[in-house]
C-alpha cells in the first residue's frame, strides 16, 4: 500500500528533526538514546540479523527459502545503507547495486518527489551475498522485481523477527532500522553532515559543508568509514580522513596541505619519494594518522606559541589516570576525538580536568599519510 504525500511529508518531518536532535545533543558521536527513540545498538542488530538467517534456515522448502531470502536482503539493505523502506523496494537488484564497486543507488523510486540520486558504500560480506544472489539460478525467475515486495508483508516478517530476538515489536519497524544505522555510524565519528548525505536528509542549511564535495568524493568517504566498521590495520589512535588541498615540493621532502572533513586545515611532510610512491596529488582523499604520544597538549583558551604546524581547539572531555602515564581525549568543535597520552609528571604540570578547554599540538612530521 503506498504512502499518501501527507505521510511521505510527516515520514521526511520525522527524520529531519530525529538527525538534527542528535547532532545537537551528541555532537561528538559519544550517544545516550532514551528508550522512546526506538532504536538497535549494534549488537541487537547483528541478533537481529542472526534471528533472519536462523529463519531461512529453519525451511528446505526452495520456494519457502527464496522468500525468506528476498526479505532478509531487504532487510541487510537498510541495516547497512540506512535507506528508506520505500527506496529498498523500489531498488532493481541488477541496475542498481554495482557489485564491482560494492556500491548501491538510492533514490530511483517511482515516486514523484525526485529525492537526489545518492551511491552508499556497503560492507563486502554483504556484496557477495547479493552476488551469490544474481548468480543463483534459483532466482533468475525474480531478479526484475527481486525486491518488490508486498510492503505490509515485509513489515510483519521484520516484527516477527524483532519479538524472536525479544525487541519490542516496533523496534523491527524498518525506519527504527534505518534509525538505528544513522546513530551505528554517528558513534563511528562520522561526520553527522555526511550521515545525513548518506541518509538522503539534503537540505540547504544542513549540508552547506559538503559543497566542497563532488558525489565521487562522497563515496570515497563513506567507503573509508564503512570499511573501517569491520578492520583496522594501524595502531595510530587519531585518524582524519582528509582531501589534498596543496602540495609544495622542495628538493628532498614536499610538505602536503590537507582538509579534514570537519574543515581542519593539516600539515604533513613526507620524503620525495613518498610522494612519488603513494602517487599524491590535490584532490585526492587520503588518511591522516597520528599515534596518541605525538600530541602534545596545552590548558587554556588562547593559542600557545608553538612551532607545531597542527594546532587544533577542542575541550577535554575523558581524563582515563594511570600510574605512568593518563590518557586525554579531546573533543573538538566538529565532534572529532583526539587522544593524547602524556606522564605523569606531565599531567601534574598541566592540571587538566574533563571540561577544561586545551589545545592539541602535532607537527607536521608526525603524521603519517596512508592510502589504503
Amino acid at each position: 500500500m503506498k504512502k499518501s504525500r501527507e505521510e511521505k511529508k510527516d515520514d521526511l518531518i520525522s527524520d529531519l528533526l530525529f538527525m538534527r536532535r542528535l547532532i545537537r545533543l551528541n555532537p561528538a558521536g559519544i550517544l545516550t538514546i532514551s528508550e522512546n527513540a526506538k532504536c538497535l545498538d549494534t549488537a541487537q542488530l547483528d541478533k537481529l540479523e542472526k534471528s533472519f538467517r536462523q529463519w531461512i534456515d529453519r525451511t528446505i522448502r526452495s520456494d519457502v527459502q527464496i522468500s525468506r531470502k528476498r526479505i532478509f536482503l531487504i532487510f541487510m539493505l537498510i541495516r547497512y545503507t540506512g535507506a528508506r523502506f520505500n527506496e529498498i523496494l523500489s531498488l532493481n537488484v541488477r541496475k542498481d547495486i554495482d557489485v564491482k564497486n560494492n556500491l548501491v543507488r538510492i533514490g530511483q523510486t517511482e515516486d514523484k518527489d525526485k529525492r537526489e540520486l545518492r551511491d552508499v558504500h556497503i560492507p563486502l560480506d554483504l556484496v557477495n551475498e547479493i552476488n551469490e544472489v544474481l548468480n543463483n539460478p534459483k532466482f533468475s525467475g525474480f531478479l526484475s522485481s527481486f525486491l518488490k515486495i508486498d510492503p505490509g508483508h515485509v513489515r510483519r516478517k521484520f516484527y516477527e523477527r524483532a519479538k524472536e530476538c525479544g525487541f519490542p515489536k516496533e523496534y523491527g519497524n524498518p525506519n527504527a532500522i534505518r534509525r538505528s544505522r544513522s546513530i551505528e555510524l554517528l558513534r563511528s565519528n562520522m561526520p553527522p553532515m555526511v550521515v545525513q548525505k548518506i541518509l538522503g536528509l539534503s537540505t540547504p542549511g544542513l549540508t552547506r559543508s559538503l559543497l566542497k564535495f563532488s558525489n565521487k568524493d562522497m563515496r570515497q568517504i563513506t567507503r573509508y568509514y564503512v570499511d573501517k566498521e569491520s578492520r583496522r590495520k594501524t595502531s595510530a589512535r587519531n585518524t582524519f580522513l582528509c582531501k589534498i588541498m596543496h602540495i609544495r615540493k622542495g628538493d628532498i621532502q614536499a610538505e602536503v596541505e590537507m582538509m579534514t572533513i570537519g574543515g581542519y586545515s593539516l600539515f604533513a611532510v613526507i620524503t620525495n619519494e613518498s610522494l612519488r610512491r603513494l602517487q599524491l596529488k590535490p584532490n585526492v582523499f587520503i588518511v591522516a594518522e597520528i599515534k596518541a604520544p605525538w600530541i602534545i597538549l596545552s590548558k587554556g583558551d588562547t593559542e600557545p606559541g608553538s612551532s607545531a604546524e597542527n594546532r587544533l581547539k577542542g575541550t577535554v572531555s575523558i581524563v582515563i589516570r594511570g600510574k605512568i602515564t593518563t590518557e586525554y581525549i579531546v573533543l573538538l568543535p566538529d565532534g572529532t576525538e583526539l587522544c593524547s597520552v602524556v606522564t605523569e609528571e606531565s599531567r601534574q604540570r598541566l592540571g587538566l580536568k574533563e571540561g577544561d578547554p586545551a589545545w592539541a599540538l602535532f607537527n607536521s612530521f608526525s603524521i603519517i599519510l596512508n592510502v589504503d
